[in-house]
């Protein structure tokens, strides 16, 4: 059985287009592959900036942590243990100001825990712990980044798949929504080009 884990975090809601595809991949992947399909919603349940409470939990032991600590920390197990339990991860994110959005960075924020997702080989190097999942990233912007002028300029994509590879989540593929405020045609057109990508995708899934 296959666990699908899909975590949406646009501001926009369903309406931005990186739930939206994000979410066509998520339930198609499930339609195909069977198993369950989880969704962690950032928009509508944004975790908290991380405190010094989840620094100092994460490192004391579980009967020494304060109530506060305690709290903190378990959000994090939680969010760590619904990674773990996939075998498969449908990551949405729409560009705000050249990069992820708050909500998901704050998401990362939590489940990158020394020891716990990632650690350091004998040799110093970091050393992903979450591995052997599939990883979709798909990312959703105004502009178009994967290439051209903007491309320097998009801190979204290649810091996203730095985060996941530095967890071990390295086996990614992206789809990208992009070039949607050029106008109608362009935004027709772009939506056009996502869909066909997301059908590209599933069509490669056994």
């Amino acid at each position: 059985m296959t666990n699908i884990l899909l975590v949406t975090s646009s501001p926009r809601g369903a309406e931005g287009l990186s739930t939206r595809f994000s979410s066509e991949l998520a339930e198609g992947l499930k339609a195909r592959l069977g198993g369950t399909l989880s969704t962690r919603d950032l928009a509508v349940n944004p975790p908290p900036h991380i405190t010094q409470a989840y620094i100092g939990g994460r490192v004391v032991g579980p009967d020494t942590r304060t109530p506060e600590q305690a709290r903190a920390v378990g959000l994090a197990q939680q969010l760590v243990d619904e990674v773990k339990a996939a075998d498969v991860v449908v990551l949405g994110s729409g560009m705000i100001n050249f990069g992820p959005s708050s909500q998901l960075k704050a998401w990362f924020d939590h489940i990158t825990w020394p020891g716990v997702t990632f650690d350091y080989s004998e040799a110093g190097g970091p050393q992903g712990l979450l591995t052997g999942k599939k990883v979709y990233l798909v990312t959703a912007a105004g502009g178009v980044f994967s290439e051209g002028d903007w491309a320097p300029f998009d801190f979204q994509t290649a810091y996203l798949r730095h985060l996941l590879g530095f967890i071990g989540l390295t086996d990614v593929e992206i789809v990208r929504v992009e070039g949607t405020a050029f106008g109608p045609e362009a935004a027709k057109a772009a939506i056009a080009a996502a869909e066909a990508q997301v059908r590209s995708v599933l069509g490669k899934v056994a």
